[in-house]
Parts: C-alpha cells; structure tokens; sequence
C-alpha cells in the first residue's frame, strides 16, 4: 500500500495516531524503528535542529523540501509536514505542495498566520482573513497530484482573534474542502470538547503535544474521547536532547571523558544497528564478483 492511502486508512482505524516530531534521517529512522506508524515534520524541530534558528519563519520552502526528500530516502512510514503558511500567496502555496508532494509527504499542514510566521505557542502572532486562508486551502486542494495527499487547515485564531473566531474559521475551511483540521492552542478541556463537538464527526482533528505548550490534557489517551484523531509530539525528541546534551559536554569538558555516560549512551555497534550498516555492507558484496 502507498504511503499517502496508509495514512488515510490508519486515520479511520480506532484509536489516535501518534506523529512524533522528526528532522532528519536519523531522527526519522528512530521513530519508524519504535514503532510509530507516521511521522510529523515539524517547522520548528527543523529550524531548531539545522539552523539553530528560532521557529520565526526563517526556514525555506526549498530546505523544507530537501529535509523530506531525505528523510523520505531513509523511512517508509508516511509523513505529515509542516509547510507553514505555504510560504506566500495562494500561488506560492501551489507551488511548494508541488514541491513537497513530490519530494515524499503523505500531508501538508498550512496554517492561517501572516507570512512570516512564527511558533504557535509564541505570543504576538497575527492571521490573515479568514477568506485568504479558504481561497489558500482551494489552491493547495487544486496543486496536489495525488487526491490521497492530504491537506491539513491550521488556525492560530484563538490567541488572535478569540475561541469564536477560530470555530467559524474552523467551519469556513472544512467547507473549503480541508481534509483535516487543526485548531491550535486552545486554553481548557472545555474548548477541546466543543471543538470535537462540532467536528470530530466531519474531519479528523489535530492536537499538539508541544512541551512546555500548555495543552489542558497530559496524554494522547484522552484525545479520542473528545473527538480527537492525530497527536503532534513535534520537538520531544529534541527537547531531550537540548536538555541532556549540556550536562554531557560539561562532563567531557571537566573530566576529558565520556566514561560515567556509557550506559546512557549509544556507541559504534548501536548506533549501526539502527542505520542497517551490516545489511548494505552485504548488499555492496553483491555488486563485487571476481
């Protein structure tokens, strides 16, 4: 089965499906090999994560484009990509869903922030009108080429323009054809459950698991009872990392040694298990005959 029709049916099997955030082929090759049966591009991991660069809409359309190709080089799980505000108009939106599609997503999540954007969680955000984001979505849905690539409305609007806001916009973009919807950051439970309310049965919904976030639930085990269907982990991976990684280089730095971090860590053997080195060794052997 096709990447892109896996993600639609995994979407309408029980249960919530989890994406945890990836950046690269590494990253992406850990999740698959977890287990996971999708993965989610995030904007920001990437910019955290390549650039060292805040999630402030820095990043490129075509250095978005090239990390899916990557990654898509090394994991056969779909992936669901974060595109931003499609990094323009409408036709700078058809253009890089061309791009993207081709380079290997099973999804493309667009958001309704002024280009250029930044972190959902961030204060000072703004969005553009509600009837630019719908003529947006009807551009993205024109330039995909495969119908079983799905598009993915995000609003910002609840920290903008208030939780109403965001509910009509929320309507505005499932008429406009999305086939899945993210209302981003809302501030109870109260609001989650109106949201799966009032469109849990029409599109699958989207909840973001970012730490230090503040979403009004712990676990993606309560979604599904308010009507919730895709759980975005996007910087966990990450987050351990930038948390960890000092308290390691300073103990190289003091002792000159990694000796005490051993069990804590990886090494050669481990971490070419995970890259499947002994398998292409093999495979090259193929190729070489006296």
């Amino acid at each position: 089965m096709r990447e892109k029709e896996l993600l639609k049916t995994l979407l309408n099997e029980p249960g919530c499906l989890l994406a945890p955030g990836v950046y690269d082929g590494l990253s992406a090759l850990l999740v698959e090999a977890a287990g996971f049966s999708t993965a989610f591009l995030s904007g920001g991991s990437l910019s955290f994560s390549r650039f060292g660069l805040p999630d402030v809409g820095l990043v490129t359309a075509t250095e978005v484009a090239e990390t899916i190709s990557i990654i898509k080089g090394r994991s056969k799980i779909p992936l669901i990509v974060d595109m931003d505000t499609g990094f323009g108009n409408a036709l700078n939106v058809q253009r890089t869903v061309a791009s993207f599609e081709r380079a290997g997503a099973s999804a493309l999540q667009m958001e309704d922030q002024v280009f250029p954007k930044r972190c959902g969680h961030m204060a000072g955000k703004a969005v553009i009108s509600c009837g630019e984001m719908v003529g947006k979505i009807k551009a993205a849905l024109d330039a995909r080429h495969h119908s079983d690539t799905l598009i993915i409305a995000r609003t910002d609007a609840i920290a903008v323009n208030g939780f109403e806001d965001a509910l009509e916009r929320g309507h505005r973009y499932i008429e406009a054809g999305c086939d899945v919807l993210f209302i981003e950051a809302p501030d109870s439970i109260e609001q989650m459950k109106v949201i799966g309310q009032q469109f849990g049965d029409q599109v699958p919904l989207v909840h973001n698991f970012a730490e230090g976030g503040g979403s009004p639930i712990e676990a993606a085990n309560e979604l599904q009872g308010l009507g919730y269907k895709i759980a975005l982990f996007p910087v966990a991976l990450l987050h351990l990392f930038v948390h960890q990684a000092p308290q390691l280089l300073a103990h190289i730095l003091e002792k000159g040694s990694t000796l005490a971090w051993h069990e804590e860590m990886a090494d050669l053997e481990g971490i070419n298990q995970v890259l499947g080195t002994q398998e292409r060794l093999k495979k090259v052997e193929n190729y070489h005959r006296d």
